[in-house]
């Protein structure tokens, strides 16, 4: 058994901090609402690809880019060097344990680590099914080579598909597109479409490519001949020209996550893509809610005063955008239970809100934060935590599942 230094941890052993020590209190919460009756699907939830980044590199298939790659990395499966560094301080200083313990954490040397570590925090928290997405990784739409870029995601992508999903079916991912260059992200609609595990593909909030540019639409046009949603996963970069008068990272986290995906849903609204593409489906992900209502309300009002600059719409922005799907973290639920209720209302949430949990990460939510909502009918819960997405991601809902929801039990 490792002991910790006990300057740091009170001489605390590894395993007083693993995945299901840390999440008994969630596990008590699992048995006493009885998620072991719904079907839970987390839609956004995260791993630490940077332990496996020597092993993702060896997928590169391009031989000066797996060099470059190789070289970066130091051989010491670390992101330094391979991956742009964002500003940030999501550790928590420390002071969220399952961060610097996470490589102590024992899993059998016969299955892949993520796996393992993913379905532990699964079967604690409830869930049955789960889109995985990376951490560092994101922080590739940073990467000042396009080429190396679109080697690294290719490279994950294959290793996510072969090494986890393929081995895993609770698993499923949307992968990750490399928007900078339209006809790569096409490449790898055809090659990982039909993957198993894959449920659809996801963009980096944090790319400055205008979505609506002419050449990504073969692009939304193939994902929509597959059936095959498309996202937009929030990021921040406290690097970037209007950021970088924040002195502290709550400012640039609550506005850098919300940011990015409100000009690129202006974008992908005012320049009419939901019309060029009907049967597209679009997802705003780890962006709260709060910010969809102003959205609502600020586009409609333009547009109700310069249509005219928005000739492929046929109805109101707040339309189009009632017809998107949104990921639930982090949900705004504060003191003011109205005003969230109010938003729910706006944006349909009975059939267009999705439940994640965005963990492993500091501010991550548990299914009960949308199972303890006392204004939900039983009906709501049913769909916010699973049942919207299998509609969305095209899951069988095990016949085990479709009883109905126990009474709410709130505590």
């Amino acid at each position: 058994m490792i002991t910790l230094p006990t300057s740091d941890f009170q001489g605390m052993t590894v395993a007083e901090f693993d995945t299901t020590t840390l999440l008994d209190h969630a596990a008590q919460q699992a048995r006493q609402r009885q998620y072991e009756k719904l079907f839970i699907v987390d839609v956004d939830c995260h791993h630490y690809e940077s332990a496996a980044m020597n092993d993702i590199i060896t997928f590169i298939e391009e031989p000066v880019m797996k060099q470059m790659a190789q070289s970066a990395a130091g051989g010491g499966a670390r992101t330094s060097g391979v991956l742009p560094q964002s500003i940030g301080y999501q550790d928590q200083s420390g002071r969220v344990t399952r961060y610097p313990l996470r490589p102590h954490e024992k899993t059998p040397k016969d299955k892949e680590r993520d796996v393992v570590l993913t379905t532990r925090w699964m079967d604690s928290m409830g869930v049955d099914m789960a889109m995985l997405f990376p951490t560092p990784m994101l922080q590739l739409s940073f990467h000042p080579l396009v080429e190396m870029q679109v080697a690294l995601a290719r490279a994950y992508n294959r290793w996510l598909v072969e090494r986890v999903l393929a081995v895993e079916p609770r698993i499923r991912t949307l992968l990750y597109l490399p928007l900078h260059d339209a006809d790569a992200s096409y490449k790898m609609i055809e090659e990982f479409g039909d993957k198993p595990g894959v449920s659809g593909f996801v963009v980096v909030a944090t790319h400055d490519v205008p979505v609506h540019s002419n050449a990504l639409m073969k692009v939304y046009a193939a994902m929509e001949e597959r059936n095959l949603p498309i996202a937009f996963h929030a990021h921040f970069n406290w690097r970037d020209s209007m950021f970088k008068q924040f002195n502290r990272f709550i400012s640039t986290h609550a506005l850098g996550f919300t940011f990015y995906n409100m000009v690129h849903l202006t974008n992908w609204v005012i320049n009419g893509i939901p019309e060029r593409f009907p049967k597209l489906k679009t997802i705003w992900m780890e962006s709260g809610l709060a910010w969809i209502p102003f959205m609502m309300q600020r586009l409609d009002n333009e547009y109700l005063m310069r249509s005219n600059e928005c000739p492929l719409l046929t109805k109101k922005p707040s339309d189009y955008m009632r017809d998107f799907f949104y990921s639930s973290q982090p949900m705004e639920v504060g003191d003011d239970l109205e005003a969230l209720k109010n938003t729910f209302r706006m944006i349909n949430a009975d059939t267009q809100l999705l439940y994640s949990s965005d963990y492993p990460h500091w501010d991550f939510d548990l299914p009960s934060t949308i199972y303890d909502l006392p204004f939900l009918s039983d009906q709501s819960r049913k769909n916010i935590l699973g049942e919207n997405a299998a509609r969305v991601f095209n899951l069988e809902i095990p016949k085990t599942k479709l009883a109905q929801i126990p009474a709410a039990a709130h505590g």
